[in-house]
């Protein structure tokens, strides 16, 4: 299957989708207007039995009527918003497909750290990312699962168990769609936030004699009230039984009252987001995978799904305090101190495996992503990976690029030639290429497949030194914080991995006989460590270095012979020997 076969389905199912959509509004007005007559049929017939014109079991007729076209009102609105969902779904597919996606996705960008060391340099977040290309993800956290799985780099058996479970998923469109469309509506969500907020809640410390003693006292008042009302008991003997019971839920709730509204304010929200985490939990649950991976995060949300159904249902009995029928009742039998008893004690028993599910649920969307970007790009190759230091690829591209208009090209770092120092003009290309290396890379250590013929590399930290700028609130100017960065990839020692540096214009806020010297103290300190990578320069001065370095002179520049703005963007061998500054600036307008 190629990349545009899966357009052609995207589009079929977008078709299909459309005619499904069109079918349904026949019923929706049949619906519509037999719940409109119905209704004005029942008000028409209970005027007329106001006025005893007719039997007052006239207006009953038509209320069946309305109840089923109620129903079918509801039912088909809720197919309505998943043939929608799944619409726009398949909408942004081929927008991914066609190259036209940028803009119009989630950025990531509540996940920015400014001292991460690649992710803004390689455009990591943001708009137009790799995050925007490959998210996917139906809640907030699956979108922050997949922040970690870019940001974060694992050890390398991590890696492969993911490459099988993201294989596995590939083709997997089925669960896609099902996880597009958990929860009635697009404003379901699971918040990772509101649940961590929830998690992070002091114990309301309810003594269990309290919540017994109360619950039964409760069913003794209800039940004694009850009586009064069948006439069972005088009103005089229910006065009796009750005062003494509302006299001791009184001092209860007094005692209780602030730390109870203090839970009833932090619980609140998470009671709009159960829902969805709920069902996402209980399809996961009910799957059945081959790859280690998925079996373990299945097992991982073993019974998740009926654990949070309770504290769903105990969240949406908390809901109801407040409501103007039952406010006084639920202040009468401390409804909402029990319930939030109730709640904290769900708290103790399953705090610590709702975390558990939350990682999973996080996890498995971030993995989905992965899949749905493996199943679009079915031209792209899993990396293997080497115990010697290397990355080595044939037909490298740039992930972001759209296929028509992305060059590739082969890259060969390993110990014998540990670095690139790529010099070229100006919009040669130079650190399109540095950020290819860099954002296949992520996706490599990510588990996903990487846009390359083939891929060969070893386990690696990856520095990116490309868009670095100066920071008032800090007092860096660029120079400085350029320098803060090649430190941080000289002293790394994360997980005893080497170092894939990728510089561009290294350190060019200072003179070039100090650039020179001291670009090379910093490439030397890295290769001692072992790192390998590339370095990207206007200045011709730098590409001596490789006279006293074991590096390899490359550059990228025009096509052979042709306008000196007409760009191949193929990675050459040698230093270059072209120069388009003066042209730039006369097409600019500035007199030269």
């Amino acid at each position: 299957m190629t990349a545009q076969d899966v357009l052609l389905v995207y589009q079929e199912k977008l078709g299909e989708l459309q005619s499904s959509l069109s079918q349904l509004r026949l019923p929706h007005t049949i619906s519509v207007s037999v719940l409109t007559i119905a209704v004005c049929l029942f008000l028409t017939l209970g005027l007329f039995a106001l006025r005893k014109e007719i039997s007052v079991m006239w207006p009953s007729l038509p209320v069946p009527f309305a109840a089923v076209s109620a129903r079918l009102l509801r039912r088909n609105h809720q197919k309505r918003s998943r043939l929608w969902r799944l619409k726009r779904f398949y909408e942004r597919g081929v927008q991914r497909l066609t190259g036209t996606w940028a803009r119009t996705g989630r950025t990531g960008e509540q996940f920015r750290d400014e001292h991460h060391v690649y992710s803004t340099d390689l455009h990591v977040l943001g708009e137009g990312s790799l995050y925007e290309l490959l998210c996917v993800a139906r809640t907030q956290i699956g979108q922050r699962g997949l922040a970690n799985y870019l940001l974060r780099t694992p050890d390398l058996t991590e890696t492969l168990r993911r490459q099988e479970a993201v294989s596995e998923l590939s083709h997997r469109t089925d669960l896609r769609e099902r996880i597009e469309t958990l929860g009635e509506s697009d404003y379901y969500e699971a918040n990772q936030h509101t649940f961590d907020e929830f998690l992070n809640q002091p114990a309301l410390a309810v003594p269990r004699l309290l919540r017994i003693v109360s619950l039964t006292t409760s069913i003794f008042f209800a039940g004694t009230v009850v009586a009064g009302f069948l006439s069972i008991l005088p009103w005089r003997t229910v006065a009796t039984y009750a005062g003494p019971v509302l006299a001791f839920h009184s001092a209860a709730g007094l005692i209780f009252r602030r730390r109870v509204n203090q839970m009833i304010e932090a619980v609140q929200p998470a009671s709009v987001e159960t829902t969805i985490l709920r069902e996402g939990l209980r399809l996961l649950e009910h799957e059945r995978f081959q790859s280690p991976k998925l079996c373990e995060l299945v097992e991982q949300v073993r019974n998740g799904a009926q654990a949070v159904r309770t504290l769903d249902l105990l969240l949406g009995a908390l809901q109801h305090r407040d409501k103007d029928w039952f406010y006084g009742p639920s202040r009468w039998v401390l409804f909402g101190t029990q319930v939030c008893a109730a709640i904290d004690q769900w708290h103790r028993d399953h705090g610590s495996s709702l975390r558990k599910w939350l990682n999973a649920w996080a996890e498995f969307e971030a993995l989905n992503a992965l899949a749905t970007y493996s199943y679009e790009n079915p031209q792209n190759t899993f990396p293997a990976f080497l115990d010697n230091t290397c990355f080595e690829a044939d037909g490298l591209g740039h992930p972001l690029l759209p296929h028509a208009s992305c060059v590739a090209n082969d890259v060969r770092l390993n110990q014998a030639a540990p670095f690139y120092i790529v010099s070229g003009s100006n919009m040669s290309g130079k650190s399109t290429l540095l950020r290819a290396v860099g954002l296949n890379a992520v996706l490599a250590f990510a588990g996903a497949p990487v846009r390359a013929n083939r891929l060969q590399l070893s386990g690696l930290s990856v520095f990116a030194s490309i868009s670095v700028t100066d920071s008032l609130l800090t007092g860096k100017s660029k120079f400085l914080a350029e320098v803060d960065r090649l430190r941080q990839a000289i002293e790394s020692r994360e997980q005893g991995r080497p170092v894939l540096f990728l510089i561009d214009e290294i350190l060019s806020g200072t003179n070039s006989r100090d650039r020179r010297i001291a670009s090379e103290a910093v490439v030397r300190a890295l290769l001692s460590k072992g790192a390998i990578g590339a370095l990207s320069t206007h200045d011709l001065a730098l590409t001596e270095i490789t006279n006293s370095l074991p590096g390899v002179n490359v550059h990228m520049g025009s096509r052979e012979g042709s306008d000196p703005l007409d760009f191949d963007y193929r990675l050459k061998t040698g230093v270059t020997q072209e120069s388009n500054a003066l042209v730039i600036a006369r097409m600019a307008g500035v007199p030269v």
